[in-house]
């Protein structure tokens, strides 16, 4: 698959940079190239590019002003490129796919395209599916219904990516591969099984992100991906341990034992 690609910075140093960064890439096709937000507004809806390198810090309309003015069509993948490490917050909450700090480091470069390509056979699964469900509306309208029903209604409304702010650093983590979670009042511990995280986020509102077909609360302090569960492990007085694919052991208390039944055919 081709990735169209736009660039847009003010400086053309920066584009002639990049240009010769995304070289090795095969599939990173370069359609265009712009030098402020205006050329980048018309560019995109004109020219509908999968991904855009996109500078933060431009005169009249910045890098955000520019994604403000898309959101009208449907958007490309986006790449924030600066040379302020405070941007990358504000490039997270815009949906960025990652940043990139100037001058741009080839390897996080490598990482930041493997991503797009993630993120654009996600949307191209999507679009399959969509195509599917238009199929389906002739030929078998009666169908229509359960497809579009509660599996893809939470195919896209819960998180895939969670960004966390942990010691002075985002880290993106992806959902998939968290193992559990626990509370410590209003902070939350996130193991992926190599590492762990803390998120400042309550266990009522980060349980509304995750999709509750695989996370499910088995203590009062404790959600786990069940996904990753690998052993069911009996203790006392009703109680199980759930191993995990690390090797960690989670307990699930009585009160959500209906969790474990799920495990038990």
């Amino acid at each position: 698959m081709t990735i169209r690609t736009i660039l847009v910075d003010d400086e053309k140093l920066a584009i002639q940079g990049l240009q010769l960064r995304l070289e090795p890439y095969e599939d990173v096709e370069i359609i265009e190239t712009c030098q402020n937000g205006r050329e980048a507004i018309r560019a995109i809806k004109t020219l509908k590019p999968d991904l855009v390198f996109l500078d933060i810090q431009m005169p009249g309309f910045d890098g955000f002003s520019v994604v403000q003015g898309v959101m009208e069509i449907d958007p490309p993948l986006f790449v924030f490129v600066t040379a302020f490490q405070e941007h990358a917050i504000r490039a997270f909450e815009a949906n960025a796919v990652n940043y990139l700090m100037k001058p741009v480091d080839e390897d996080k470069l490598a990482d930041t395209i493997e991503r797009v390509r993630q993120r654009l056979s996600e949307k191209k699964s999507s679009d399959e599916a969509e195509r599917l469900k238009n199929v389906l509306s002739e030929v078998a309208p009666e169908a229509v219904e359960e497809f579009d029903g509660e599996d893809s209604e939470a195919a896209s409304r819960y998180e895939k990516l969670i960004n966390v702010k942990d010691r002075g650093q985002i880290f993106r983590v992806e959902v998939g591969t968290i193992e559990h979670i626990e509370a410590a009042g209003d902070y939350m511990c996130i193991y992926t099984g190599d590492n762990s995280l803390i998120l400042r986020e309550t266990m009522k509102d980060l349980e509304r992100r995750l999709d509750p077909r695989k996370f499910q609360r088995v203590h009062r302090s404790t959600i786990v991906n069940l996904d990753q569960v690998r052993q069911v492990k009996p203790h006392t007085n009703g109680e199980c341990f759930l191993v995990l694919g690390s090797g960690a052991e989670v307990k699930v208390s009585r009160s959500y034992r209906d969790v474990v039944a799920r495990f038990v055919h």
